[in-house]
């Protein structure tokens, strides 16, 4: 009975350590939700400090609605600054930024007015749901 109570453990310290050893080794990836150009830079600076920690992580932001705002030509916060300094620099850190079509096509706004650092997308609250669903992002919302 020991070494069948012995056996058991240690098997079970070995399956253990085999899932932790799975979960470090999977690739880190999150999906920022953003429908309100109000909160962008505090998620701009949300995914600068993500990144600090994780550098690898796999970072995509998706807007809709007034969130599609920070990523039009000429944006700026509310203190005057353009967004696109920011966007720029995570763009080239790797962070992928999604705009809605639909919210282009309700508010007729042409697509050239979308930064080059942002790509549109056929929905934004569907492209949110594929990307946690199919692909296994984590959802955060700031």
């Amino acid at each position: 009975m020991k070494f069948l109570s012995k056996t058991l453990l240690a098997v079970s310290l070995v399956l253990i350590g085999v899932s932790v050893a799975s979960a470090a080794d999977r690739e880190e990836k999150a999906v920022y939700h953003v429908n309100d150009s109000a909160n962008a830079m505090a998620a701009l600076n949300n995914i600068r400090n993500h990144l600090n920690a994780s550098p690898k992580a796999k970072i995509v932001v998706v807007t809709h609605g007034p969130g599609i705002d920070f990523l039009l030509d000429g944006a700026k916060n509310k203190n005057g600054n353009p967004y696109d300094i920011v966007v720029q620099e995570l763009a080239d850190r790797k962070v992928e930024f999604r705009v809605c079509n639909n919210t282009l096509e309700t508010r007729k706004i042409d697509k050239s007015k979308v930064i080059p650092e942002a790509t549109i997308v056929p929905s934004g609250v569907a492209e949110v749901s594929r990307l946690q669903v199919q692909e296994g992002y984590a959802y955060l919302k700031p």
